[in-house]
């Protein structure tokens, strides 16, 4: 089920699971303390984090943004820029939209460098715990599935903003530049290779994009019975996705259009079950892994038309129920 976690200085509308993530491509990050990163605990991982000292008030006009911004580090086909962890079972595909509550000091002063330096840019990856020995009071991590993303809104609260974030394209963390007072890290970005087949990739996208519309629709239905707002996360990511969006980002770093929609295919459907969001969670890791357009998008198509039925059926016993 859909829920809302707090992990001590941020809090996520995101599905809690149990999926460890396991992927061929990550930084070792030896015998990191609490306060360098989120500590993940050995079993339940239940997420940690010192208080650090206060901070300045973080929120600034975004027109005055543009006279103090500097230039982010840029290396060829690098970047650095501030990063943000969470556990494995949160990891954010491209074209995924997400809410954070920031609210712990080091993480405003994360939103501020972002808003005022980076281009409203920032890296969201997952720590997965590797390697424990039972004489260390120290984990060693994996920084996994790292994705970089897009600050579209920010919202300030009595307490700490809401950040609505985007999923922009994954990239892949080669080094960690600064842990005080947060992450940074340098990234190269990380695409899929050149499809052989353009006409196939562009048939299969055109497939796939119909298919999401009809499940949307569904969801649509399904939603309206309950009174809730009637925009899926399905229909937000598709939007997105064919928009193809203008982004202040080296085009390097911005995956192709079917990339784009293939990742869009991976969203929560509405009343999903919890043995559904493991399984989409499981889904997302292998699509992370996946170098191939036209498979993610095959993929996708497969688990977009298993969800299409899965809601027609509870559509259909919610039009018995209301009889």
């Amino acid at each position: 089920m859909s829920c809302r976690t707090t992990i001590n200085g941020f809090t996520t509308n995101i599905v809690s699971t149990s999926i460890a993530a396991v992927t061929h491509s990550s930084l070792h990050l030896p015998n990191i303390n609490s306060y360098s990163f989120l500590s993940v605990g050995r079993r339940r991982r239940r997420c940690s984090i010192t208080n650090p000292n206060s901070v300045n008030h973080f929120f600034r006009r975004s027109d005055t943004n543009k006279k103090l911004r500097r230039r982010f580090k840029a290396y060829t086909g690098f970047l650095e820029l501030p990063l943000l962890p969470f556990p494995s079972d949160q990891v954010l595909v491209p074209s995924e939209a997400k809410t954070l509550h920031l609210f712990e000091a080091r993480y405003l002063k994360l939103l501020d460098e972002c808003l005022l330096k980076k281009k409203k840019l920032f890296v969201h990856f997952v720590l997965d715990p590797i390697a424990v020995s039972s004489t260390s009071k120290e984990a060693s991590f994996a920084a996994r599935y790292a994705c970089l993303v897009v600050i579209e809104k920010v919202e300030q609260l009595d307490v700490g903003a809401l950040v609505s974030i985007r999923g922009i394209g994954r990239v892949t963390l080669v080094k960690f530049a600064n842990a005080d007072p947060f992450l940074e890290g340098i990234v190269l970005p990380l695409q899929d290779n050149v499809p052989q087949n353009e006409s196939e990739v562009s048939s299969k996208v055109l497939e796939l994009k119909e298919a999401l519309e009809g499940l949307n629709s569904l969801e649509i239905k399904l939603k309206a019975a309950k009174d809730e707002p009637l925009l899926t996360q399905t229909a937000n990511s598709l939007d997105w996705a064919l928009k193809e969006p203008s982004l202040d980002c080296e085009e390097v770093f911005i995956p192709s259009f079917a990339e784009h929609v293939s990742f869009a295919a991976l969203q929560n459907i509405s009343g999903s079950t919890h043995s559904e969001m493991i399984k989409l969670q499981k889904e997302k890791l292998k699509a992370m892994d996946i170098k191939e357009t036209l498979e993610r998008l095959e993929t996708s198509l497969s688990f977009v038309k298993n969800n299409v039925s899965m809601t027609a059926a509870k559509l259909a016993i919610q039009s018995l129920n209301m009889q």
